[in-house]
């Protein structure tokens, strides 16, 4: 059985449909700061519903809204470190 899911989409609730995934190994995203700090950056992906009847003007496609938390990983250089 399909959950459904009522989900705050343009100002109204819109009935979904909650969709199963499966992990793909992620990478991580790595920016190097003017600071001389790096930061790691990854998305992990929790929930994701396909909203029913809504579909994407200029492609088609269907409409899907995620619940998803960002995982950050920082490493500053030692002169930016409080000083304990």
């Amino acid at each position: 059985m399909t959950e459904k899911r009522l989900v705050d989409y343009e100002n109204r609730k819109v009935e979904g449909e909650v969709v199963d995934f499966a992990p793909v190994p992620e990478s991580w995203t790595t920016y190097s700061l003017a600071d001389g700090t790096t930061m790691k950056m990854k998305l992990s992906l929790l929930e994701v519903v396909r909203l029913m009847g809504e579909y994407n003007k200029q492609t088609g496609e269907p409409v899907y809204v995620f619940t998803a938390q960002q995982i950050v990983n920082i490493h500053s250089p030692e002169n930016l470190k409080l000083k304990k």
